[in-house]
């Protein structure tokens, strides 16, 4: 699930803009009522979301609602290291978010470019290890549906292949494991352009675009 801000990429960790809350309305909309009532489509148990203020946002307008936990998790945040894919302290976000558990999110958030915050870094190794991961970790959670509100860059190269407009999402189960990886497939009534039909068809390899090693600057 994508999540969208203005395009000025030097704000650090923004907030949603009007249109971002606007398509939120729509998520919430179009998803909600498959996730609610006495026949559910899901039975969703929890809310995982990146520790980005977007993002944050992005859950709490589409699935505030729901009287269900929210949990940041510093895993799904955003590959780049520019000031907008950048966190915020995690102290500043509880005392916004009150609603959002953080005592689980990784003490070096929202460090990623120091040797603590390696597992961060916006490399294929790292990206791709990263999307393993975290995809573990759902594996192992006890509920029987989980919303993920995170970035579709991350989502898109290192956990799922697939894209992701403005706030569209996509549901998936888990498949076998496969020699040690965690592997996943769509349901079908997203498995084209999305839940509200907003993203591209097109598949695209894991770990497509991402670097194999941090450029060192040059210093004249």
């Amino acid at each position: 699930m994508l999540t969208i801000t203005t395009q000025d990429y030097t704000i650090p960790d923004p907030e949603l803009s009007v249109l971002g809350r606007s398509q939120c309305n729509s998520l919430k909309q179009n998803l909600v009522p498959k996730i609610t009532g006495p026949n559910p489509e899901l039975e969703v148990g929890l809310v995982i979301v990146s520790p980005m203020r977007r993002t944050i946002e992005t859950a709490l307008l589409a699935f505030g609602d729901l009287g269900i936990p929210f949990e940041a998790h510093a895993g799904w945040q955003e590959n780049s290291t520019q000031p907008c894919d950048t966190g915020s302290p995690i102290p500043s976000l509880k005392s916004e978010f009150p609603q959002v558990n953080f005592d689980h999110v990784d003490p070096v958030y929202p460090d990623k470019t120091s040797p603590s915050g390696k597992k961060y870094f916006n490399t294929k190794q790292a990206i791709m290890a990263r999307g393993q991961e975290v995809l573990r970790d759902l594996k192992q959670r006890k509920e029987k549906a989980i919303i993920v509100v995170s970035h579709s860059g991350f989502l898109r190269a290192g956990v799922t292949g697939r894209w992701y407009m403005n706030a569209d999402y996509r549901v998936f189960d888990f498949a076998d494991v496969d020699e040690g990886n965690a592997k996943i497939q769509e349901r079908e009534w997203t498995a084209k352009e999305g839940g509200l039909g907003w993203s591209f068809e097109e598949r695209v390899e894991l770990g497509d675009g991402l670097v194999d090693e941090i450029e060192e600057p040059v210093l004249d």
